[in-house]
């Protein structure tokens, strides 16, 4: 069977422009003669769709959808076509839809399999919004038999959970059923490693069954998500046969009776992975929503050195305007940094110094103030004019600002509300210290684009005299580990300890993270790179007591 694999970028809602995607890749692929031209999970309406699928119109407009496609197939009757897509289950009781792929061939739709997993952990939801599938059943087509699932259908399998394990596993009743092909329609979302986590999934089935495997996978990025794609076929002998580039749409027809496995899986690194997933992430949100540029304070830090190589590498440097907002604390080094930045990438560069503002802030001020110490209220007031300034040339030229705080500081409230939080795209919100270093080393390896003073420099918030990060936080490379195991791996406080971690350190990193639940609340949505980010991942109270033994 000759299959053309599509791994495309959909934009959620935009059921014509996916659909205009899906007839531009039949047309392009007819050359091929496919018998089947496979689409990602949901594809005509995007993922992760969420309360539009409340909206009776969006149903709707998805169904009349369906019937162009069917129309559609009808000038390709040597071809199926199985895509993504909800479905109505007809039934007075649950949500009333299903998520579904739907096979279409000369005029008519042969089948409708159903998802039955049905995800609602991190930043799944899925009961929320769907219905199981009654039953699992294989489907005829042509000379194979297509053992169809959806993304989490396939994830079934001790060997990947830590703690979960769905009672039906729809893998093994396809494969009971004689299936001859597994076909797994993903919309499978980006975080460091997982390329390598989903192949081992694959191959374990296979393997498994003896059943070859080929895995569709969207990419691109939707709000905090990111696609990173890496569509593959895996041979009956558990080799991968094809894999598809990592983070960019691609259309290839393979011949499975032909296409045997070779060479090893080989994961792709991790650091040019968020690289390449933070890239995406900025482009498509930008796009999405309708930006062409950005701005963003350039502080002469690492953080926001690394923000603008990615914002650069995303939309071109003639739509990046970096600005330096110097105080009277600011060393003369870090605007002289910041500048050589700017003129490495070729952005935009304004120095617009804020001291006359800030005092005016504190002589409006001091009546209020009297007999009261200078303390961090003064810190963020300077914090919080940057913020200002960035959003008014957010309103007046229309570009999107770019946050640049990573998840290091977001995660113990070391960010100012209103100040340094102010953007529509927190872009490091989910990359730690430690990782942010490693990605200015990336960005640096074929050359020195981010100047090595920046690099090497003690971080510092410069708002007051002679301050440094380690006179507040631990180290960050200490730090870090510490966060990895309470927001990552889950574990409790005692747990921590046991890995030989301070105990004080622990009890206050945890208590900090806690108690600036609303902070976070507050801030811009970020792009997830890790397997557990802060936002629709993570949903915490914030107004809540919780006294830990």
């Amino acid at each position: 069977m000759k299959i053309t694999i599509a791994q495309l970028n959909p934009t959620i809602g935009d059921i014509d422009g996916n659909l205009a995607k899906l007839k531009k890749t039949l047309s392009f692929s007819c050359e091929d003669s496919p018998d089947l031209v496979v689409f990602p999970e949901l594809f005509l309406v995007g993922y992760p769709p969420y309360d539009f699928l409340q909206n009776d119109q969006f149903v709707k407009k998805a169904e009349r959808g369906v019937q162009e496609i069917v129309e559609e197939s009808t000038k390709y009757p040597r071809t199926g076509i199985l895509f993504g897509t909800v479905q109505r289950t007809g039934k007075k009781v649950g949500t009333g839809l299903y998520n579904s792929a739907l096979l279409v061939c000369c005029g008519e739709i042969l089948a409708s399999r159903h998802k039955s997993l049905l995800p609602t952990y991190d930043v799944f939801d899925e009961a929320r919004f769907f219905d199981s599938a009654p039953n699992v059943q294989v489907v005829q087509f042509k000379e194979e038999i297509l053992g169809i699932s959806i993304c989490e259908d396939a994830w079934n399998d001790q060997s990947v959970w830590r703690g979960r394990y769905y009672p039906i596993d729809p893998m093994r009743a396809l494969a009971e059923q004689g299936a001859s092909l597994f076909i797994n329609l993903s919309a499978s979302p980006f975080h460091a490693g997982k390329d390598e986590i989903r192949y081992k999934l694959f191959q374990n089935h296979v393997r498994k069954y003896s059943i070859p495997l080929l895995f569709v996978n969207q990419v691109g990025g939707n709000d905090e998500l990111i696609f990173d794609g890496k569509s593959m076929y895996i041979d009956r002998n558990g080799k991968p046969a094809l894999i598809f580039p990592s983070f960019e749409e691609y259309i290839e027809t393979i011949d499975i009776a032909t296409l045997h496995g070779t060479d090893p899986y080989v994961p792709e690194e991790k650091i040019e992975s968020v690289f390449k997933a933070l890239v995406l992430g900025i482009k498509d949100y930008m796009s999405k929503c309708g930006f062409a540029k950005v701005v963003l304070g350039l502080s002469g830090g690492i953080d926001s050195a690394v923000t603008c190589c990615l914002a650069t590498e995303a939309v071109g440097n003639e739509n990046v305007l970096g600005i330096s907002m110097p105080s009277l604390y600011s060393s003369k080094g870090s605007i002289e940094d910041s500048g050589k930045l700017a003129k490495n990438l070729g952005i935009s560069f304004k120095v617009i110094p804020i001291s006359d503002v800030f005092s005016s802030y504190c002589d409006t001020l001091q009546g209020h103030f009297a007999e009261k110490e200078v303390d961090v209220t003064e810190e963020n007031i300077q914090a919080r004019i940057r913020g200002n300034i960035l959003m008014a040339f957010s309103n007046k030229f229309g570009h999107l600002v770019l946050s640049t705080g990573n998840k290091s500081e977001l995660a113990v409230g070391y960010c100012t509300l209103y100040g340094d939080m102010s953007g529509g795209l927190a872009v490091l919100s989910d990359v730690p210290k430690t990782m942010v270093c490693k990605l200015a080393n990336y960005i640096n390896e074929r050359s020195e684009i981010i100047p090595q003073e920046i690099i090497k420099k003690p971080p510092s918030a410069e708002l007051k005299p002679g301050q440094l990060d380690q006179d507040t936080l631990p180290p960050y490379d200490i730090l870090d580990k510490v966060l990895f195991l309470y927001l990552d791996e889950g574990f409790s406080d005692g747990e921590i300890v046991r890995q030989g971690f301070d105990p004080k350190l622990v009890q206050w990193l945890v208590e900090t993270v806690d108690k600036n639940e609303y902070k976070r609340r507050q801030g811009a949505p970020g792009l997830k790179v890790t397997s557990k980010a802060f936002g629709t991942g993570r949903r915490m109270p914030i107004a809540a007591r919780f006294v830990r033994s």
